[in-house]
């Protein structure tokens, strides 16, 4: 399950807190899943049943390139995303509530939070697979980095 897919409404609106949760808590209703993401606000509903996490703790310039060739890459193919929602020039790039923006400001504070929540005794049980770049990401997938050609 894909949390922004839960997570946006269509026109880029977000669905109210209990709507969202709702839909997470029906998404984890089966016996085995996979989550993509970390929303806050649903990790009391995901945490206590995984068993794995994958922590993707890259440094800030990786997730900065890697943000920049996604959005491009959706933006000239106008991909759409969630709910019929597409990234726009104007509104990734130029206007204060950025994905890029928000990648900036909060990648530090989130990378702190992360840490302390996965100590709280609550999710030991968790096993917690923290990959801090590209190269060992490439292993886990058995891939190669940087990729050819």
């Amino acid at each position: 399950m894909e949390l922004d897919a839960l997570h946006w409404e269509p026109g880029w609106v977000q669905a109210p807190t209990d709507v969202f949760r709702t839909r997470v808590a029906a998404a984890l209703a089966g016996e085995r899943w996979v989550v993509d993401g970390n929303y806050h606000r649903a990790r009391d509903l995901i945490w206590p049943r995984a068993d794995t996490l994958i922590w993707l703790d890259l440094p800030l310039a990786t997730v900065m390139v890697s943000l920049w060739r996604r959005t491009w890459r959706r933006v000239l193919r106008a991909e759409p995303l969630w709910n019929g929602n597409r990234e726009r020039l104007a509104t990734q790039f130029f206007r204060r509530d950025s994905i890029f923006l928000w990648a900036l400001t909060t990648h530090r504070r989130h990378r702190r939070e992360w840490a302390a929540a996965l100590s709280a005794p609550e999710y030991r049980h968790l096993r917690v697979v923290r990959l801090r770049s590209r190269r060992e990401l490439a292993a886990v997938l058995g891939r190669t980095w940087p990729p050819a050609g």
